[in-house]
């Protein structure tokens, strides 16, 4: 359901910034003053605004590895992120991965991958 904006009229605007300015502990903000704060307030609709390098992919992983990385709370998709980057970054090409997964190294023994 959208929120509907009310606007206030002429009148009951001049009524409202009226008492606002006779209250000395609410004292509305100058132009200028507000002119610094608007920017702070003001947020697009929508996610915030991603690295712009990530892609969307479809997986398929094993339920009980998947519960797993959902059991770490939220960020479990930002995790596995992480460690497929570490082991980007240590094995230097994929193919150093693709030789760790076929003697076994870099998977658990239940694992069976054929070349």
């Amino acid at each position: 359901m959208k929120k509907k904006l009310i606007r206030l009229s002429a009148k009951e605007d001049a009524a409202l910034t009226k008492a606002a300015k006779s209250d000395p502990d609410s004292r509305p903000l100058t132009d200028k003053q507000w002119a610094k704060v608007k920017p702070s307030l003001s947020r697009g609709r929508g996610r915030p605004l991603g690295s712009g390098t990530k892609e969307q992919v479809t997986l398929r992983i094993d339920s009980d590895t998947l519960a797993f990385y959902k059991s770490k709370g939220d960020g479990w998709q930002t995790f596995i992120n992480l460690l497929l980057g570490e082991i980007k970054k240590e094995s230097k090409s994929i193919k150093a991965v693709e030789k760790r997964l076929i003697n076994g190294s870099l998977v658990s023994s239940k694992s069976k991958i054929t070349a």
